[in-house]
């Protein structure tokens, strides 16, 4: 269920990018296909990781949401991040990833209230990625 390219990626959009909407995994740098996008959520979704709730001034659209077995994946990603970006060029800040590190705990602690208290704030900054250019090489 977390084996392919982009699913750890949604989920990591949910948790620290506070991504909610089909529209904002769409528009992420990544630039993931609307029919895998799509798919991926589904199967996020029959999986337990998150849920799709309806707007409630538009019932046509949904907001995606972790659920608790999404949530507890925090100190997976946690560690994820923290190992990619001392290994890769990811464009984030290194005094970012330093904190991270250093403060594990915090981290997850306000990864948790975020995620309980509906709190849309990403928990990261943007940054330029640099992915694409990874890719293009």
């Amino acid at each position: 269920m977390l084996g392919d390219r982009w699913s750890l990626l949604i989920i990591r959009d949910l948790m620290v990018r506070g991504f909610r909407t089909f529209k904002d995994f769409q528009s992420s740098s990544e630039r993931i296909a609307t029919n895998i996008l799509a798919d991926r959520l589904k199967k996020l979704e029959a999986a337990g990781i998150l849920n799709a709730e309806a707007v409630q001034t538009d019932r046509r659209r949904v907001n995606y949401r972790l659920t608790e077995k999404g949530i507890d994946l925090a100190p997976v990603l946690l560690e994820l991040l923290i190992w990619g970006a001392r290994h890769e060029e990811t464009g984030a800040p290194c005094a970012l990833i330093d904190s991270m590190e250093k403060n594990r705990e915090e981290v997850l602690a306000e990864v948790r209230r975020r995620w309980k208290d509906r709190d849309p704030t990403p928990l990261l900054p943007k940054f330029k990625s640099n992915l694409r250019r990874k890719e293009m090489r």
